[in-house]
């Protein structure tokens, strides 16, 4: 367009604006230059486009609207033009030329948006685009050179077009013919250029045959019309068809309508192949002679047809949808395509796609389809002057195909079914030796099945990166967790390999979070010795590596960083093999040498240095090394890792010269070897030393019975980092060093007896997981519990035989002794004889580890005699077992009234508490294990009193603890059985009992005093002082400013710890939004209950659930979610229970904060709507603050089904208004506080229906016992009020909440960080 614009009295200068000159200051004839331009361009532009630039009031701003919408540089359009590129393909018997046209024509689009190509691609995108015919040349093209151009490929394909036509125009003249339609001749020439005198207007040749050539068996004297050897071909394929007098002597055929007679379409019958498509002008509808091309399809019974040229009719049998591939490689869909088996050619009907609104334009021997400004369709025109698709027909699947009836392609597809989708390569040797009878295999058709059953991820190709240097491309990965931590505490290795060289670094890490400050300790250390910058690192997408502060890091440095897919770890394949040599490398040095797998960090490190010392392919043989650093390794110091080593040592004038080690690899800034001392258990560097490499150490130890591999035992001394030393020759890490050849104490035998050997001693220490069952709400503390006390006990011995052999045997014996002293002083049994048809219970050991009540106390080791009370028999052995235990919520209730009163808070505990009352069973119990009575090995123990593990221990205590609290004119609670209250002048005494635990406040210490002394007359008690905790709750108060803080921060760390969370990165909410849970995520393949059979899912939701039930409300919709998958969890419900480990990890010190306030029972309640994935159902939530922080709190899915938003909060107001009469009674009775409680709701339906006694329509099918909250709110105990949403705490436990909102709930609860 520019150029006729220059040639136009130079118009052209119009698009600039006249060198960017102001529109008021142009001339006359600039603006007449100007109005002229602009008609011209809007003359030259399609109506659709031309709507959209008609606002445009000059000819610059009309060209720079039109470059937005024609040559935008946004990404969608260089991605159309890019597929444009990579899919034009030249067709079998297209032209070049307008091949070549178009593909100048994309690159002139690419430029334009200043995507820029090498010239060398562009030159092998053209040969790829050739067909199959194209081989050669392009063979030649490539063989021939080392570099190439796209002008050499360019010119070469125009020297062989011209070659070409050369040839064609000596060999063979033109079949085409004069075209008649509706009777009109029109005279041509022949190719002589003489005018033609014969009556049917073909040329006259002096002798038959002459000039003759076959296209298809390339001889000549014949046409293809007349090749014998495709006529057998087809009569072979059962596709041969006798040929018309008119279609064989490549006269026109007229196609025409049975209804008027009107010419439809005219084509020559010279096509040169059977699936070309001839672009129409005038037939009226599409038309196709081949069924199997056809999609979709529909047979037509009415006998329509229509006529040809010579008025034969030709029958129509059915219409469908044909696909085909066009010029852009897009796959389109004609569709109303007539099936005319009798037709010799296939149609177009451009006339159709005018009715469709599409457009079409010749020129230049080629048609274009179009649709707005996108080209749908080309066609080029041939020899005998029709336009022919550039593109390709689709096979179809929609011919049917009859077991009575197949042709062979249906038949090879049937016998690939029956032989269950066997490949062709197998069904060809069937077919070879004769074992499938009617069967010629034909090609395979598309098999869809064999796709979804076969399917292979794609293969990766070899890639290479042209890297010109050291740290131009760097690659690194994470190996691990390893199974074993290694002698330095190692459970991963970051290798960092540099791409050019293939030099390889270790770095042994703890956690995976030290990758990014190994990553920046190795960055320094190599910049500084190459003066050179890493400028692209490749990684995978692991959180190590995709850190906020890696990528910051990276980015301020200008580093450029390439990661890989997710699953695809192909694509970092450097990095990957790497790591898998080392290990392969390891793994074989640490089976050579004998030595135990905690040593494979010291095995993978001597791997690394050999590896770069090795010959590497990519490098053409030649050693990493030697590429870093421009000169050969040394091969002379290299010696077998694990070989027998005699280190160098000066003890003394008759001592040893040399002492025995195993060698363990080569220093790391010294020139020294690492050698590991057995003895000492230490790791030594020395250069004195004589090596014996055909000896390994395992092999030169003398026979024992009973062998130690080699590095069992824990020394933390990590490879290649800070350690101390000692002395020039030897290097060793005292901070984690460990004695494990001390003595064994000895005690006298009439205490304590020496364990016997049996296999059961030596046995290890079985996992107690609890069962994979759905916990009723019910149970959910007492589970809960149970999981913290697995968790405090990780560290405890489980057996008699752990405890005496363990590094604090002397501890737990002395507690042993303590206990039994205490047992006999209370006269529990008497040793006697088993009567006959009694059965003794069995008894056990239980050992507690208990932390100090302060930091600097030491911890207190406790051992207790329990009898195993599982065997005995209900109705015989006891009777009533019931005890009750204070709740949790009740503990809380009373911290609020200590807080607000200032109360003294005093902490006991009862020495055995469950032998003080009378058995009225006859029980017998064996003797306890390492306390038999010498002489009396077949005597047992009759029990007198109550023991732990009896199943009417608990009981027994509980009756007589209760007897003793009236008794001395203490009230209990009727509201909680463990909370006792006096008054002593007008002030209270509060006592609270959890078991054996005792919690005592009062306004003076006189009357704790007093109390304390009567409970010691009675039972064996120890006073702890101040209370600093209480079931794994920490107590911190600040008297001064009224306050007490209540955290399980230790519990916490404990839990993270166990569960190997301790090293993950934190969160901000307990729960994220993108977790949608439900039971379909549950396993249902074999893998995935394989892999979930390893998950510790039951015992990681136990142990956070006791952390919820105790002092964190903020995780109670978290723990009312994921508990729900107890029963079966899968992999998305165990990333639920990671994220709220995350979540711990960076709140893992948050309290409750109790404060002396004024401010009563205060309540909050909130539900969501049928938020349950798998039974609709809703969540009652709802929480209690007494003084600004909560006492209780309960987030649970309701029991039916709520229609309504206003059911689901109606039912959630009835809940907490049970629970508010409860604590409204507890309340009252520990401060005499009676008044009347607020409950805040944020739905103002849910509130009137609290207040209107009438059953109407939308309300009478609820249950009656939801409606008991009417009645106590018409009696004033009760008072629901409105709150808005965005105030209510509640809210925070019915769906994940955003940061800001969730910590402001947390705040209104009274939890604080």
């Amino acid at each position: 367009m520019r150029a006729i614009l220059a040639q136009t009295s130079d118009l052209d200068k119009a698009l600039d604006g006249f060198g960017e000159k102001d529109a008021k200051t142009w001339s006359a004839e600039e603006k007449r230059k100007d109005r002229k331009a602009l008609s011209l361009i809007q003359l030259h532009l399609s109506n659709n486009i031309l709507q959209e630039v008609l606002e445009m009031k000059s000819a610059a701003a009309l060209w720079e609207k039109l470059e937005t919408i024609c040559m935008s540089k946004d990404l969608t359009s260089k991605m159309h033009v890019k597929m444009k590129l990579f899919s034009h393909r030249l067709q079998e018997g297209g032209s070049v030329m307008n091949h070549l046209s178009l593909f100048r024509e994309i690159i002139s689009d690419l430029q334009s948006m200043e995507v820029k190509y090498d010239d060398e691609d562009l030159a092998l995108l053209l040969l790829c685009s050739l067909p199959s015919s194209y081989t050669h040349f392009r063979d030649t093209m490539l063989l021939s050179r080392d570099k190439i151009t796209l002008d050499e490929v360019q010119d070469a394909l125009k020297q062989r077009e011209k070659m070409k036509s050369m040839v064609q125009a000596d060999g063979a003249s033109s079949k085409a013919e004069a075209l008649q339609v509706r009777g009109r001749t029109e005279q041509r020439f022949n190719n002589h250029g003489n005018r033609d005198k014969s009556k049917d207007g073909r040329g006259r040749s002096k002798s038959k045959g002459k000039d003759k050539f076959c296209r298809y068996c390339k001889k000549s004297n014949h046409v293809i019309d007349d090749c014998w050897k495709l006529q057998n071909k087809e009569k072979r394929n059962g596709t041969y068809q006798p040929k018309d007098k008119d279609q064989g002597n490549g006269k026109a055929v007229v196609v025409s309508d049975s209804s008027d007679g009107e010419c439809l379409a005219v084509f020559a019958a010279c096509a040169s192949r059977d699936d070309e498509w001839i672009l129409d002008t005038a037939c009226s509808f599409h038309i196709c002679c081949n069924k199997d091309w056809f999609s979709s399809y529909e047979s037509v019974q009415t006998g329509d047809f229509v006529r040809v040229g010579n008025d034969n009719p030709c029958h129509i049998v059915g219409v469908g949808s044909v696909k085909i591939r066009t010029h852009d490689g897009v796959t389109r869909t004609l569709s109303e395509v007539k099936h005319i088996p009798s037709m010799a050619r296939n149609l177009i009907s451009l006339s159709t796609m005018d009715v469709d609104g599409y457009k079409y334009a010749s020129g230049h021997r080629v048609l274009k389809v179009s649709k707005g400004s996108l080209i749908h369709m080309i066609g080029d025109m041939n020899s005998a002057k029709l336009y022919v698709l550039r593109g390709s027909t689709l096979p179809g699947i929609a011919a049917a195909v009859t077991s009575n009836d197949y042709d062979d392609c249906g038949k090879t597809h049937l016998w690939h079914m029956r032989l269950g989708h066997m490949s062709e390569q197998g069904m060809a040797e069937l077919v070879k030796r004769e074992l499938i009878d009617g069967c010629n295999l034909s090609k395979f058709e598309f098999c869809e099945h064999c796709i979804f059953g076969k399917h292979k991820r794609v293969k990766f190709n070899a890639s290479v990166h042209t890297t010109k240097g050291i740290l131009d491309y760097v690659h690194a990965d994470v190996w691990g967790p390893s199974r074993k931590t290694s002698i330095g505490g190692a459970n991963y290795m970051l290798t960092i390999i540099d791409d050019y060289s293939r030099k390889v670094w270790p770095y042994f890490l703890k956690h995976k979070s030290d990758v990014f400050d190994a990553f920046k300790k190795w960055k320094v250390m190599v910049e500084k010795q190459t003066e050179k910058k890493v400028k692209v690192l490749r990684t995978d997408n692991g959180m190590k590596f995709c850190s906020n502060e890696f990528e910051e890091f990276c980015s301020n440095d200008g580093m450029i960083r390439h990661h890989t897919i997710p699953y695809t770890p192909q694509q970092n394949g450097v990095a990957e093999r790497m790591n898998r040599t080392i290990i392969s490398r390891a793994r074989c040095m640490l089976s050579n040498a004998g030595m135990h797998r905690r040593f494979w960090a010291e095995a993978a490190n001597t791997a690394c240095y050999l590896i770069n010392r090795s010959p590497s392919i990519p490098l053409e043989k030649k050693t990493p090394i030697e590429v870093w650093s421009g000169s050969p390794a040394d091969y002379s110091q290299l010696r077998v890792f694990g070989c027998t080593a005699y280190a160098h040592v000066d003890n003394g004038k008759l001592e040893p010269r040399a002492v025995k080690c195993i060698f363990l690899g080569y220093g790391s800034g010294v020139k020294a070897y690492k050698l590991w001392n057995p003895e000492t258990k230490r790791i030594l560097l020395s250069r004195n030393i004589v090596f014996n490499e055909s000896v390994m150490y395992h092999d030169s130890l003398p026979s024992d019975p009973s062998p130690v591999a080699i590095g069992e035992e824990g020394v933390r001394v990590q490879v290649e980092h800070l350690q101390k030393t000692v002395d020039n020759n030897v290097v060793v890490d005292d901070t984690h060093e460990e004695n494990i050849d001390d003595d064994v104490v000895q005690h006298s035998p009439t205490v304590l007896q020496q364990p016997q050997e049996s296999i059961a001693a030596d046995r290890p220490r079985r996992n107690i997981v609890p069962p994979r069952r759905l916990i009723e709400e019910c149970n959910l503390v007492h589970y809960a519990l149970s999981c913290a006390e697995q968790v405090e006990n990780d560290s405890e011995p489980a057996t008699y035989n752990e405890a005496i052999a363990s590094v604090d045997r002397e501890k737990w014996v002395s507690a042993m002794q303590e206990e039994m002293q205490s047992l006999e002083k209370n006269g529990t049994w008497d040793v006697a004889r088993l009567p006959k048809q009694k059965k003794a219970v069995r008894c056990k050991w239980i050992f507690k580890k208990k932390e100090g009540l302060s930091p600097k106390e030491p911890s207190r080791y406790k051992a207790r005699l329990v009898a195993k009370g599982f065997s005995q028999i209900p109705g015989i052995d006891y009777n009533d077992v019931f005890s009750p235990v204070v709740k949790h919520s009740s503990i809380r209730t009373f911290f609020s009234i200590v807080a607000m009163r200032d109360l003294e808070l005093e902490k006991l505990d009862v020495k055995t508490a469950f032998l003080h009352e009378e058995l009225d069973e006859e029980i017998y119990m064996d003797q306890p294990e390492g306390f038999i009575v010498p002489g009396k090995e077949d005597f047992v123990c009759k029990l007198k009193k109550s023991l732990y593990g009896l199943k009417q221990s608990p009981r027994q205590w509980y009756k007589r603890f209760d007897s003793f609290m009236i008794s001395h004119g203490f009230e209990r609670s009727k509201y909680d059985s463990c909370v006792y209250i006096k008054f002593v002048d007008g002030s209270p005494i509060y006592l609270l009992l959890y078991v054996d635990d005792m919690l005592i406040a009062a306004k003076g210490m006189k009357e704790i005093t007093t109390l304390k002394a009567h409970l010691s007359s009675e039972f064996e008690m120890k006073d702890l002082g101040a209370a600093k905790k209480i079931l794994g709750m920490e107590i911190t108060r600040d008297r001064k400013s009224g306050l007490l803080f209540l955290s399980q921060q230790s519990y916490i760390k404990k839990v993270l710890h166990r569960f190997n969370m301790d090293g993950a990165n934190s969160v901000s909410t307990p729960i994220a939004p993108h977790f949608k849970l439900s039971v379909s995520q549950c396993p249902t393949t074999d893998e995935e209950f394989e892999y979930m059979s390893k998950v510790p899912y039951s015992s990681a939701v136990g142990s956070l659930m006791y952390a919820m039930v105790c002092s964190r409300p903020d995780l109670s919709y978290a723990m009312s979610l994921i508990s729900r998958y107890m029963a079966n969890p899968g992999k998305e419900h165990w990333k639920a229970v990671q994220w709220v480990f995350r979540y711990l990890l960076g709140t893992s010190n948050a309290c409750l904060k109790f404060g002396r306030t004024g401010e009563g029972l205060v309540g909050y309640v909130d539900s969501d709507f049928a938020a349950d994935l798998d039974k609709r159902r809703s969540l009652t939530c709802y929480v209690f603050n007494v003084g600004g922080c909560a006492v209780s709190w309960k987030a649970t899915l309701q029991a039916v089904v709520a229609q309504s938003t206003t059911e689901a909060e109606y039912m959630a107001i009835a809940e907490a208004c049970k629970e508010s009469v409860w604590l409204k009674g507890l309340f009252a009775k520990l401060c005499g506080d009676d008044s009347c409680i607020n409950l805040f709701c944020d739905s103002q339906s849910a509130i009137y229906l609290t207040k209107d006694q009438m059953f109407h329509e939308r309300t009478k099918h609820i249950d009656v016992k939801y409606h008991f909250v009417r009645d106590i709110v018409a009696q004033g105990k009760l008072k629901v009020c409105k709150i808005s949403t965005h105030d209510n705490p509640a809210d925070m436990m019915t769906k994940p909440v955003p940061v800001a909102k969730f910590e402001l709930c947390s705040n209104l609860v009274g939890l604080i960080d």
